[in-house]
């Protein structure tokens, strides 16, 4: 159960929570929140002379934007100049992610690679005939 903001009743209520309300809703580990706090990526609340610290929901959606963010493979410091540039000019996001996806497809040139040393060297092994001399571990001594 979430709290509400009860300020001004004027305004409209909005979703309050405490650091393992949030931690819960976006999935994630408290010490992840405490992490993201000290790398400057999201704001710690003040705390209250009594009580707990009260996390809103743009607090939530900053969580959740970090999480999909590297979950499409942009470190933290990728991630903060994301956010910086979040109310910049669409082509300077562009130009970030152009530069993520290009890292991205050099790992995978470099992974095709490793898949085919690898299905080569167990392709040797099915047919060595000698227990003694594994072509693997030939392979990785110098």
């Amino acid at each position: 159960m979430s709290f509400y903001s009860v300020d001004n009743p004027n305004e409209k209520r909005q979703p309050m929570y405490t650091i393992s309300k949030l931690a819960k809703e976006a999935s994630v580990g408290v010490e992840t929140i405490r992490f993201y706090e000290r790398k400057d990526l999201l704001e710690q609340p003040i705390k209250p002379m009594t009580g707990y610290r009260q996390y809103t929901e743009q607090a939530l959606s900053r969580v959740l934007f970090i999480k999909r963010a590297q979950y499409l493979g942009f470190t933290l410091t990728e991630i903060s100049s994301l956010l910086a540039l979040s109310a910049s000019n669409c082509n300077d996001v562009q130009h970030l992610a152009e530069r993520k996806l290009a890292v991205i497809e050099d790992k995978l040139k470099d992974l095709h690679s490793l898949k085919e040393s690898l299905v080569l060297l167990v392709s040797e092994c099915k047919i060595n005939l000698s227990d003694k001399d594994c072509p693997i571990i030939q392979s990785l001594q110098p």
